[in-house]
């Protein structure tokens, strides 16, 4: 008869089935048995000090370093992981070095991303800290060799991480991969009011859905995402309004296609909108994420008056990827150029002043000379003022990694005559003299300015004056570069505060309220019961 854990388990309560006893029941028949803590030697050429035994370690007490690559819900993800470990008594820091463990939230869109978050491990490991890994790629594929041995918390488990975290620092390893649901159905994520700690406390990002309604034949991402999964307007409402309260003034909407949100709960993007407006006071802004074009087109109008909305950027992000009818079939994305065209001059021609960001991929399997030439007129044609340019790559276990390669040195010349043309015309010049209304929100990377934005996202570059952080002022244009302009604050102009709230320090925790604080208590009293069964099984398996 085989063992009770030689099978491989997505997530711990897998362990336990109905027949088996009660927490407490296996317990209190066990107790003076002891997990049995598994010795890791990070390297072979590297001596280290054995670890204590579990039970004379004291979880909350040590030092978190947490790195996340990738989008904005990756970003939120990390915001939201970081929250839970620093209300639970854990110290996030910024120095890796004196860290005890590494929390490692990873990007699976392209290679380079997942080639950091590799290399990051083996300098943890070599370090010997600590690893916990988490974001799309150990979901997509966690039986990858290099994840051998180590902890895992999946992308709608993060509300989780504090028990993989502190098992991972009694030296046991956890892997949490399973799905959230409520009567079989398929959730979000973890909840939306959970703490976290914003990387900017002017900016608070909501995800309002997870996975997507696509299957791309490029995407890894929705190997770890999955299908489409929406949050409810309501708790997405009162996430926005505990942010405002918090000194939150721009709120940024992220999903893998926020244009698809709601379709799984019969609702739709526009009902959401105009539920978030009546929540944004003056002196705010709502900037909506990336949606793909077969889910807007059905809302144009609607998304035009929405766009129109003074607490609301004139922005959108609507990936092409390529201008060739045929190279999107392969790419099985479900739209035609056209259809693109159609969403652009749409919005361009009732939202007055738009932004279009978009995406293109160059070298893909099956591109000719002749498909890339028709993407290059359509940037050409429409200009656009933010343009994300990416270089093909085969993501393993993807439809595309199987098809016919475009070589290595004309992917990357094509790469190279967009970015050309791309750098060849200024979208700001005819701005230069113009009286633009902006919102301070951060300091750029040079730490010479702070970094506003104006009514189209645009980026506009104002003196770092601390009392315009936070603030909607007036500035003078007087200098344009490729991807900036320059602002000079008009003195006797009226200054808007979003709010009355101060906001939350760099590193604060948000949404630590009382009913969180007493749920902390209440963990640290009763501490999971049937852990010292479950941890000799998970780390016989890993």
């Amino acid at each position: 008869m085989p063992a009770a854990c030689d099978s491989v388990l997505e997530d711990i309560e897998d362990i336990v089935s109905a027949q088996d006893l009660k927490p407490h029941e296996r317990h209190s028949g066990r107790k003076n048995v002891f997990p049995k803590v598994r010795k890791r030697s990070s390297h072979k050429d590297i001596q280290t000090d054995d670890d204590p035994p579990s039970d004379s370690i004291i979880p909350g007490a040590q030092k978190i370093w947490i790195r996340t690559w990738g989008c904005s819900h990756n970003n939120s993800d990390g915001e939201y992981m970081a929250g839970q470990l620093a209300a639970y008594g854990y110290k996030i820091t910024e120095n890796s070095a004196e860290a005890d463990l590494w929390l490692l939230n990873s990007c699976t869109v392209k290679n380079p991303a997942e080639d950091h978050f590799r290399n990051s491990i083996k300098k943890a490991q070599e370090g010997n800290k600590k690893v916990v890994l988490a974001g799309c790629v150990p979901q997509a594929q966690p039986r990858q060799d290099y994840l051998k041995g180590l902890s895992i918390i999946g992308v709608q488990q993060i509300d989780r991480v504090v028990e993989v975290v502190e098992e991972t620092i009694k030296g046991h390893s956890v892997r949490l991969l399973g799905q959230k649901k409520d009567n079989g159905k398929r959730l979000g994520g973890a909840r939306l009011d959970l703490p976290k700690i914003r990387k900017n406390p002017l900016i608070e990002i909501i995800s309002i859905n997870t996975g997507c309604l696509n299957a791309c034949t490029y995407c890894k991402t929705k190997h770890a995402r999955g299908d489409l999964a929406s949050y409810p307007i309501e708790e997405l409402v009162d996430r926005a309004k505990q942010s405002f309260q918090e000194g939150v003034c721009e709120i940024w909407l992220t999903s893998e296609d926020t244009g698809a949100y709601g379709r799984d709960i019969g609702t739709d993007l526009p009902t959401l909108l105009w539920k978030l407006v009546e929540a944004i006071p003056e002196g705010a802004m709502l900037r909506l994420g990336m949606t793909n074009p077969p889910y807007i087109l059905e809302h144009l109008e609607e998304m035009a008056k929405i766009l129109n909305h003074p607490r609301v950027y004139a922005f959108l992000h609507i990936p092409v990827q390529s201008a060739s009818d045929s190279v999107l079939m392969d790419m099985k994305r479900e739209y035609c150029v056209a259809d693109f065209k159609r969403v652009v001059d749409f919005l361009k021609e009732n939202v007055s002043g738009i932004t279009i960001a978009t995406d293109i991929i160059c070298g893909f399997p099956g591109e000719t000379d002749e498909d890339f030439q028709e993407t290059m007129k359509l940037v050409e044609q429409y200009r656009f003022p933010s343009l994300f340019i990416n270089q093909f790559y085969p993501r393993p276990g993807t439809p595309a990694a199987k098809m016919h390669q475009v070589p290595a040195a004309v992917k990357k010349q094509r790469t190279k005559d967009l970015s050309q043309l791309f750098h060849s015309y200024n979208p700001y010049d005819h701005k230069v003299g113009e009286r633009q209304r902006v919102l301070v929100t951060e300091e750029s990377f040079d730490s010479n300015y702070y970094v506003a934005h104006n009514c189209f996202y645009e980026q506009v570059l104002v003196p770092k004056d601390p009392l315009l952080m936070g603030k909607m002022v007036e500035v003078n244009i007087y200098e344009a570069g490729k991807h900036f302009m320059k602002g000079q604050p008009v003195s006797d102009a009226r200054v808007y505060t979003a709010s009355i709230t101060r906001p939350l320090a760099k590193g604060e925790v948000s949404g630590l309220t009382e009913g969180v604080r007493s749920g902390k208590n209440l963990l640290e009293g009763k501490r999971f019961n049937s852990r010292n069964y479950i941890v000799q099984c998970i780390s016989s398996l890993v």
